[in-house]
């Protein structure tokens, strides 16, 4: 296994995914793939968010076949309503307040392409969080305080949004921020990229 010789490329533009890897050791380079995010009609969340995972990592990889591509996406699910990233702050204030009072579950989808892989590796991770009672002052401070356009259903754990919820359910607190970290290892060791 090596760390230096296959180059790695994370498909996202986000950097908190970037900080993610770095946490863990990784050398890497990042670029932003362009794809539409559209769900499909009848899409399920799950779905969505691990087929936008594989386009990111394989719009990447066509430039990039020798090196290993990381790609993830994150779609958040209320009683079956899909929530992607609001775009703008009045359009995240109303995710907040479709949320408050109950049970999200938000499902990040891992794709990485290898040379090593055959076909590219899926990996799904389900976090279910449980959003507080949220009054429209609460959440009008929160999306003036942390810019949550760019993030799915307007939760930033990883920052004040973690004042919004009760309770967090997960087998990898990472997914919640983005990129899941436990399943994400396996995968790079099956492709050979040994971490720190």
């Amino acid at each position: 296994m090596t760390t230096h010789r296959t180059p790695v490329i994370l498909a996202s533009s986000s950097v908190w995914r970037r900080q993610l890897l770095r946490q863990i050791g990784l050398h890497f380079e990042a670029t932003s793939p362009d794809i539409d995010e559209t769900p499909r009609n009848g899409e399920a969340s799950d779905a969505l968010a691990c087929r936008l995972a594989r386009m990111k990592a394989e719009k990447v990889a066509a430039d990039w076949p020798e090196a290993v591509v990381i790609g993830s996406d994150q779609v958040a699910d209320v009683e079956g309503h899909i929530l992607g990233k609001p775009g703008t702050a009045a359009r995240a204030r109303e995710q907040l307040r479709l949320q408050s009072g109950k049970s999200v579950v938000f499902h990040t989808g891992l794709c990485v392409c290898a040379p090593a892989f055959a076909e590219p590796r899926i990996h799904l991770e389900t976090v279910t969080t449980r959003f507080r009672d949220l009054n429209d002052d609460e959440i009008a401070r929160y999306v003036a305080a942390e810019d949550v356009t760019g993030t799915a259903g307007s939760l930033k754990s990883e920052g004040l949004g973690i004042t919004l919820v009760s309770a967090i359910e997960s087998k990898d607190p990472s997914a919640l921020v983005g990129l899941p970290l436990i399943g994400l290892r396996r995968l790079l060791a099956d492709a050979g990229i040994a971490l720190p």
